[in-house]
């Protein structure tokens, strides 16, 4: 979840927990950035006009959806499409002066970052939420789950093996040795909310860090290799560079859905439990100028209705649409297998604090 098919655009370093951390998701489709990316929220764009709403978003469908979402309302977007990471970036940099409106990324501990800070409007939507997208949402209301991937999905070239790990501690074993690739949490959006949970399954809030830090060292002495984003590690599953790769649900389903089917190459996922539940997440600028911050929530209930959700699954169907809804009565395009039965959601408030740390052993001890 997560950009999840594009190679990431910037090199990132871990910062600071008020930073966010720094990770670049990648996705296979969106627009470039906007020209007008700088511009500041203005109470008004011109006499009579309605305020711009600036965008900030991660997401493949962003362009159809802001597009559709302007239809609607008559509400004009200027759109800041780009990876997490230096969205992310962008965002801790302008913590004092903040140049936009509504931040549209992949995992929710970026978000508890910032309900930290203090920088989120509180918003309850109308819309109801399946019991998986209730469970995501923070007791403060201080951000929106509008759906849900999960890391990792476990994508491997089945013609180039037969045999499926049934655990993480598989990937230990000599079977596997130099065989296993993933992405840089520093870099891919949707790593970190990975690690951390498999941390969190590993020993728990705890006991995790540790127990996780030792999981790397051993799967890195087995061979594992690191890619920056999820685009790096599928072209490193294509070319032979690695027969096992673990990534954002969404980019492996796309990859399954397009990739060319020969005897050399045959891209097939498994889920691993217990896989992490990773949402795609919307937040409030709240020292955005009241009509922004308005604007902002008429954005946050057209996503979560029908209009919005059908713009979101049209949006890119063989990459970042390709994630399970967590609206009733919609639902997740046919090349994405049933939702996990055995997953996890981790603590954000927990987890996000130690961004940086975690980032920061593996950009040290593991890459």
């Amino acid at each position: 979840m997560s950009k999840s098919l594009r190679l990431a655009l910037c090199v990132g370093t871990a910062v600071s927990v008020a930073a966010l951390v720094a990770g670049c998701s990648s996705s296979s489709g969106g627009s470039p950035a906007s020209s007008s990316a700088g511009a500041a929220p203005s109470s008004s764009a011109a006499a009579g006009s309605p305020a711009p709403l600036i965008v900030y978003s991660a997401q493949g469908y962003d362009a159809p959806v802001t597009k559709a979402f302007t239809q609607a309302t008559g509400i004009p977007v200027k759109l800041v499409d780009d990876s997490t990471g230096p969205l992310l970036t962008k965002v801790a940099a302008e913590k004092n002066n903040p140049q936009w409106g509504l931040l549209w990324v992949d995992g929710d501990t970026a978000f508890a970052a910032l309900d930290k800070q203090g920088q989120l409007l509180p918003y309850t939507p109308k819309a109801a939420l399946t019991s998986v997208g209730q469970a995501l949402v923070p007791t403060d209301h201080s951000y929106v789950p509008v759906s849900t991937t999960v890391m990792a999905a476990l994508i491997y070239n089945s013609a180039r093996t037969n045999s499926v790990p049934a655990s993480y501690q598989d990937l230990l074993s000599s079977q596997y040795s130099g065989k296993v690739g993933m992405n840089d949490p520093s870099q891919s959006g949707p790593t970190y909310p990975f690690i951390a949970g498999l941390m969190n399954q590993l020993g728990g809030q705890s006991g995790g860090v540790a127990a996780g830090e030792d999981y790397l060292k051993k799967l890195k002495a087995n061979g594992l290799h690191v890619f920056p984003t999820n685009g790096d590690t599928l072209h490193a599953l294509e070319t032979g560079q690695i027969t096992y790769g673990l990534i954002q649900s969404s980019a492996a389903a796309g990859e399954v859905a397009k990739a060319p089917k020969n005897a050399s190459f045959n891209a097939k996922a498994a889920y691993l439990p217990q896989s992490t539940l990773l949402p795609a997440v919307i937040g409030i600028d709240k020292a955005a100028p009241p009509p922004v911050r308005a604007e902002a929530k008429k954005f946050v209930e057209f996503v979560l209705s029908p209009a919005g959700q059908d713009a979101m699954l049209k949006g890119d169907p063989k990459g970042d649409s390709l994630f399970w809804p967590v609206v009733p009565g919609v639902n997740a395009l046919s090349d994405l297998p049933s939702f996990p039965s055995a997953y996890q959601k981790i603590d954000p408030y927990f987890w996000g604090p130690l961004e940086n740390q975690v980032n920061t052993f593996f950009d040290s001890t593991i890459k």
